[in-house]
């Protein structure tokens, strides 16, 4: 039985999620974050509220703040759920992307506006089946 695992074959979800790393300073991964879902830092900002300069602190290891640190989590809860309806690299052209679901907007302005559990509730529909 050969022990290789199979190039096509998405890893277990427990390998794709990114996380808050954890330990005396909790971090944020934004270099991978960025990377695995195909946004940029300023869609970052726009994505937690927070300014560009607090975003780079957090590339170069800085520790977000408890409230980021929140928030940072609750946007690594909805990229995970969203991987569950799409491929990773394909969620920042998404967010970008006007759909009809949010009346014309783009979900990207939706999770600015504080509306991610408009988000939320479309996935929901769609894992449920029913019509969104």
């Amino acid at each position: 039985m050969s022990t290789q695992t199979n190039p096509s074959r998405r890893p277990a979800k427990s390998q794709r999620r990114i996380k808050i790393i954890k330990g005396a300073k909790q971090t944020f991964e934004v270099k991978g974050f960025c990377s695995r879902y195909k946004i940029i830092r300023p869609d970052l900002t726009r994505l937690t509220g927070y300014s560009l300069r607090s975003v780079d602190k957090w590339a170069s290891g800085e520790a977000p703040s408890g409230p980021a640190r929140k928030q940072l989590a609750e946007l690594v809860r909805l990229f995970d759920a969203l991987t569950e309806i799409m491929e990773p690299d394909y969620i920042g052209e998404w967010l970008k992307t006007p759909n009809p679901a949010f009346e014309g907007s783009t979900p990207l302005q939706v999770i600015e506006r504080g509306e991610a559990d408009r988000i939320w509730r479309m996935l929901y529909l769609i894992e449920t089946g029913e019509p969104v």
